[in-house]
């Protein structure tokens, strides 16, 4: 049920557009209406997760480190797994956002008989992890075309390296085949590995499904039902959605509702989702602080303001109760003057 309602949930998704735009009027709807309230749930739930993470306290100093700290002269550093300034912050930083360098370190565990407990390990998540991101990256960047007029070069370029294999017509692009074979395996991945399978929830599934709806709905469009969509009048759509002057044709095509429609729910679900790591990435403190606590002194804004109080001062003022009760003090009390 962990998967197969979320599957449910995407499939509904894909016949609610179909049948939504048959409606007289519903093209609208489905065509401006929910891009512009998905893009706007997508930018205001960025934002507000982005300012929540930032504004909350960093109680204490909790860099992960994985080797050698900064220590006397003669003992090497790892700068890159014990940062101990900025620059060598950013660097880990660079490494980790764009080749997922701790996922490149990642180790499975796996008890033999024995019992004999072995780490070995384990490419293929960072192989498959970075294929999806980067060929998400590429396609994002692919799409681009339907909103600019004239298309940028670093656009035109990009799908021109995409597409450099020349394979079938239209040309197939590279990165539809990889991200779907990404999604594949991250999916089959939870599926047959026990561990991940046990801990694998409901919203886990989802964006797979989602994304993959997407993959798929767009690969449709291009190979297998190009001529029930119109890719000038969705050329058109777009242009007029980022000028806010869009108008709507009837030529586009029902596939192409059903495509944005699952565009649009991915937009709206990520803020709310864990594919908000794409922003939490920058602002975790286990990644994003130096470690050099011996070396600064880290204060904690939980720690409420208080003032000073020295010994001096208490005893000066209990010096009376605590003569009365015999405890030592420092100070006598001043003799007393007979009035």
């Amino acid at each position: 049920m962990k998967y197969a309602f979320p599957l449910a949930a995407v499939i509904a998704l894909v016949l609610i557009a179909l049948v939504g735009v048959q409606i007289p009027g519903m093209q609208y709807f489905f065509g401006i209406v929910i891009p512009y309230a998905a893009m706007a749930l997508f930018l205001g739930g960025f934002c507000l997760r982005v300012i929540y993470w930032a504004r909350s306290p960093v109680p204490f100093k909790i860099p992960t480190t994985c080797g050698q700290g900064f220590s006397l002269d003669w003992i090497k550093q790892d700068k890159l797994e014990a940062p101990t300034n900025t620059s060598q912050v950013v660097a880990r930083m660079f490494l980790e956002i764009f080749l997922f360098r701790s996922l490149w370190r990642n180790t499975k565990s796996t008890v033999y008989d024995g019992p004999k407990l072995t780490y070995e390990s384990s490419k293929w998540l960072w192989l498959f992890g970075i294929m999806f991101h980067y060929s998400f990256l590429v396609i994002v960047i692919r799409h681009m075309r339907l909103f600019m007029d004239p298309v940028p070069f670093a656009v035109s370029f990009t799908e021109t390296i995409d597409s450099l294999l020349q394979i079938g017509a239209p040309t197939m692009y590279m990165t539809d085949v990889t991200i779907v074979l990404a999604l594949l395996f991250l999916f089959g991945r939870r599926l047959t590995n026990p561990h991940v399978r046990y801990l694998s929830l409901a919203n886990d599934y989802f964006p797979l499904f989602l994304i993959l709806g997407v993959a798929t709905t767009g690969i449709l469009m291009r190979f297998f039902l190009r001529t029930d969509v119109d890719i000038n009048a969705i050329k058109q759509l777009a242009v007029g959605l980022v000028t806010f002057h869009p108008t709507i044709s009837a030529d586009i095509g029902a596939i192409f509702y059903a495509h944005l429609f699952l565009v649009c729910t991915l937009l709206a679900y990520f803020p709310m989702s864990k594919l908000m790591h794409m922003g939490g990435v920058f602002l975790s403190p286990t990644r994003n602080m130096a470690n050099d606590s011996r070396m600064k002194r880290h204060v904690n804004p939980w720690n409420p303001s208080i003032k000073p109080h020295s010994y001096a001062s208490y005893e000066d003022e209990f010096r009376e109760d605590m003569v009365e009760q015999g405890i030592p003090v420092e100070k006598e009390l001043p003799p007393k003057t007979d009035e």
